[in-house]
């Protein structure tokens, strides 16, 4: 689907606030609430947007503890691949999973309360799974960009 310039505006207003209304959206689109409301539907139904969530201050839910992990396993068979990407899937404090080229197969952004609970995330969760060879962290000092945003 090929976007217009009203359409990458109202994604954009979407991704900063999508609580706002039609009508909210519709005075600062210049068009009428009956044409940002198909207009929203349409990029649903095309599966441009895809979701809408509730973002969460790490800080206020004890999770502002972040560690980028990178993993190798021991293989690199279908079978291994599909399995380790299916129990990660059931860590919840891994929010990010990326299969990457290069030295490691695998980097995972993980939220804990602290180095202690990274410690015991480590020894009874991560390091369970089967074809782990190796694992590499490094612990966020500061978040120097944060966004879900992406512009158009």
């Amino acid at each position: 689907m090929e976007l217009d310039e009203i359409d990458k505006k109202l994604l954009l207003f979407l991704q900063k606030d999508c609580k706002q209304t039609t009508k909210e959206l519709s005075g600062k689109l210049g068009l009428s609430v009956t044409a940002v409301y198909e207009r929203i539907k349409k990029l649903e139904n095309t599966g441009i947007i895809s979701n809408y969530v509730a973002l969460l201050n790490r800080n206020k839910i004890r999770r502002n503890f972040i560690v980028l992990c990178h993993i190798k396993l021991t293989q690199h068979k279908k079978e291994i691949v599909l399995q380790f990407e299916k129990e990660i899937m059931n860590l919840e404090e891994v929010t990010e999973c990326f299969h990457i080229s290069g030295d490691y197969d695998y980097i995972l952004k993980i939220g804990v309360k602290d180095i202690e609970d990274y410690r015991s995330f480590m020894l009874t969760k991560l390091t369970t799974l089967q074809h782990i060879a190796s694992t590499h962290s490094s612990f966020m000092i500061s978040e120097v960009k944060n966004t879900t945003a992406i512009i158009l």
